[in-house]
């Protein structure tokens, strides 16, 4: 099993390369970023930190080996492709502006790997998540089980992490979904979250249980708050864990950004869902039940994202 991670001299791509390795179900990852250069220097970070986590194999006992390139070259046969790749909106930058930048990032990405591996599985870690899941698969022409986004897993980390908190239980007995698009219009769904098979419902009164839901819609912006960027240990990790289902077909069940053909009344976009997920990708997109309120909030998650795919598509055309 290969693994390729793009954008992997940074911290959200370098956390999941690492988390892979640590795992150990991969033979390889290869760890890719473009050079940098600092005054008359040029620096290779993808290599460093390859270097850097190759050097921990002896102390965390893993056999998977990393290795740093800024070509595509050595991806080559990759089973699975990570994409991180992407810049943060900057002072001054327009969301017009970012959305154009890491649109051409993303699509000249896609076309990169494929050329080296064209049966590989994409996931999507770049943002605006959903659009960007969206740029990847229309760019790539694989079929829709083999390219998808991470978010909904990282959401709802957030989520049972906050409840394991607050219950002072273990984060490990909690299990929740949480759907939608990625930030503020993520679609929660307090019935099906349950503690050991207990409804938090019983368990958390419904004050408490919103002002979770509220902290995990803003989770990232709390933590840009408090460390000045964005997070990048949890997201890491988080498409870790979906590259860890699909290679070793575990057939795990996790909300995951995909494009819809019909599912839950959707089409054309790409929004998170729960999926199947195990050899070969998406091996099910599941239609959970939902009340009229869950349903009107996965509409209008939707339409947030239908009209960042009319801004997107109108950028691309001028």
């Amino acid at each position: 099993m290969k693994i390729t991670v793009v954008g992997a001299g940074g911290n959200v791509g370098s956390t999941a390369a690492l988390t892979i390795a640590q795992r150990d179900f991969a033979k390889e990852v290869v760890m890719v970023d473009l050079e940098r250069k600092d005054g008359d220097k040029t620096l290779y970070p993808s290599k460093g930190r390859a270097l850097d986590q190759w050097q921990t194999a002896p102390i965390h006992n893993f056999d998977t080996k990393l290795t740093g390139t800024s070509e595509y070259g050595p991806t080559e046969g990759s089973d699975i492709c990570i994409i991180t790749a992407g810049v943060p909106r900057k002072p001054g930058m327009s969301r017009d502006d970012l959305l154009q930048i890491n649109a051409d990032i993303v699509k000249k990405v896609t076309h990169q790997l494929l050329e080296k591996s064209p049966e590989a599985i994409i996931i999507v870690v770049s943002n605006p998540l959903d659009l960007m899941t969206y740029i990847s698969y229309k760019e790539s022409g694989l079929p829709i089980e083999k390219v998808m986004g991470m978010a909904g897993i990282l959401d709802t980390a957030r989520y049972k992490a906050f409840l394991a908190e607050e219950l002072e239980c273990s984060p490990k007995d909690i299990q929740a979904q949480l759907l939608g698009g990625h930030g503020d219009t993520m679609v929660p769904l307090p019935r099906y979250t349950t503690v050991s098979g207990i409804p938090v419902t019983q368990l958390i009164g419904k004050s408490k249980l919103d002002e979770i839901i509220e902290r995990t819609k803003v989770g990232g912006g709390e933590l840009v708050g408090l460390m000045g960027t964005s997070a990048w240990y949890a997201p890491g990790a988080a498409a870790a864990q979906m590259a860890e289902a699909i290679a070793l077909d575990q057939n795990r069940i996790f909300p995951c950004s995909t494009y819809l053909t019909g599912q839950y009344g959707l089409n054309d976009l790409c929004i998170g869902v729960p999926v199947k997920l195990g050899h070969g990708g998406i091996k099910e997109i599941i239609e959970i039940d939902m009340d009229s309120d869950e349903k009107k909030l996965m509409d209008e998650s939707a339409g947030h994202i239908q009209k960042g795919l009319e801004d997107l598509k109108r950028i691309l055309a001028e």
